[in-house]
């Protein structure tokens, strides 16, 4: 049985296609939504977390309202934030901006925030957010420099991809592991299956796992 339904992803991670496509999605179209992501004064991370994921989805939904190929399709957007206490890490593009987010989160306790937004075929916005919290161990200098030079950390939040080395300096977890890689699956998927979306037609044509 065919299902006519289409989603567009608002994001051009790869990490966030390959969570998609664990969950037996596979989007239709990719649409990066460039916006401004600098936080605004004493803003709290989950506020951040859930602004931007709304904004990326509604800068989406207005730059492909007049395009047919998208009309009746599912918006998804996604933000992801880190922070320890109220202080919000960068998404680090510079060495030094990755050294100083490890060195804060060494032997320390933080927070991964990420908003869920989803636009319906109807255009009503629906939105979830997920906190998970970790702690990771004391780094040594040979850890951290040996890190740091693998180039794993560019473009991540705080400085770190936890599917990736980093996973091993995460001594406690608590809540959803996929919400630390960018997108959080469970939430993702009841927020797609509670306004219509057939999740599960897909999984009839995912090959089983070796």
């Amino acid at each position: 049985m065919s299902v006519l339904q289409k989603l567009v992803l608002a994001s051009g991670s790869p990490r966030r296609i390959e969570l998609l496509q664990q969950a037996g999605i596979e989007p239709d179209r990719l649409f990066p939504a460039d916006i401004d992501e600098t936080p605004l004064k004493a803003e709290h991370p989950r506020s951040l977390a859930k602004r931007l994921s709304r904004g990326k989805a509604e800068r989406a939904y207005e730059a492909l309202k007049g395009d047919p190929d998208a009309a009746g399709a599912y918006i998804l957007a996604a933000d992801t934030v880190v922070a320890v206490g109220r202080r919000i890490l960068p998404k680090a593009e510079l060495i030094d901006e990755a050294s100083n987010c490890l060195q804060l989160l060494s032997g320390r306790a933080h927070r991964v925030y990420s908003g869920v937004c989803l636009v319906t075929p109807s255009g009503k916005f629906r939105q979830k957010l997920v906190e998970t919290r970790l702690r990771f161990k004391r780094l040594s200098r040979e850890e951290l420099e040996s890190y740091l030079a693998t180039g794993e950390w560019r473009g991540k939040a705080g400085g770190y991809a936890i599917q990736g080395l980093a996973g091993t300096f995460v001594v406690k977890l608590a809540g959803s592991y996929t919400n630390v890689v960018g997108l959080p699956l469970y939430e993702t998927v009841s927020l797609l299956s509670g306004e219509g979306f057939k999740v599960h037609f897909g999984w009839l044509a995912t090959p089983p796992a070796p």
